[in-house]
């Protein structure tokens, strides 16, 4: 990727920064009205199908962490930031694939979706071969409980898919470290329900697992509502970087 192609334009910083602005008077806010300081919540930027230069601009902004949900544009996408001076925190956050887990763990300082055993052995082995450090990951749980959609399922005895199993597979694995956990709130669940729900399947985890203490919950539409039950990571894109564009 060429200079040109990071460079950032002084109108699309001027957006990105009255952006950040509202969002991070929003997670001020939430944190004052639930009795938490405000640097108990980190911001991810979620960048998917913006470009390098977005995630440069909010880099200069201030912002640290930004979130990545496909691995083909992640990788070109992380490296052509880096080439530009910047240095986020990447968390990569969507359906992974174990396939693709050799390339996510060259540039993925966090994983968020893990959601299998399967998929915490191959990040493991995958981080073994080419990390220094171990890789910070968070379980995906599923709210609902539904075995048709992504997340480890709660109290299932599944030893593939249960919450247990998956947290155990990953506390166990010498390249990986379990931070915490994600969650997105089901469809149709009013999101005080969806993350009280999710505050008491982490504070069963942390009984376990007392370092896994991180908690993502919350996107752009819903994240006072996170935040009030105990997020320490929200997810953010459109409120941040305005209208995504549409998916090639």
């Amino acid at each position: 990727m060429t200079e040109s192609q990071t460079a950032v334009r002084p109108e699309r910083r001027a957006e990105l920064a009255a952006g950040l602005a509202r969002v991070r008077a929003r997670i001020a806010d939430a944190c004052a009205a639930a009795g938490r300081q405000r640097d108990a919540v980190t911001l991810v930027a979620v960048t998917k199908t913006y470009p390098a230069s977005d995630v440069v601009a909010l880099a200069a902004l201030g912002v640290t962490d930004v979130g990545e949900n496909r691995d083909q544009e992640a990788a070109p996408k992380a490296e052509a930031v880096a080439d530009a001076g910047a240095a986020p925190r990447w968390h990569f956050i969507g359906q992974l694939q174990r396939n693709k887990a050799r390339s996510v763990v060259r540039y993925a300082d966090v994983v968020q979706s893990v959601d299998s055993v399967r998929l915490a052995a191959a990040l493991d082995a995958a981080a073994g071969a080419v990390r220094d450090r171990p890789l910070d990951v968070l379980v995906q749980v599923s709210i609902d409980g539904d075995p048709a959609r992504g997340g480890a399922l709660p109290g299932a005895a599944d030893p593939q898919r249960g919450l247990d199993p998956v947290a155990a597979a990953v506390a166990g694995a010498d390249g990986l470290r379990l931070a915490g956990l994600m969650a997105v709130a089901p469809l149709g669940w009013e999101p005080d329900r969806a993350f009280a729900r999710l505050a008491e399947v982490a504070a069963a985890l942390r009984a376990d697992h007392p370092g896994a203490t991180e908690l993502s919950a919350g996107m752009s539409g819903d994240l006072e509502s996170a935040i009030g039950h105990g997020a320490t990571h929200v997810r953010v894109g459109s409120a941040l970087l305005g209208m995504r564009p549409a998916l090639r």
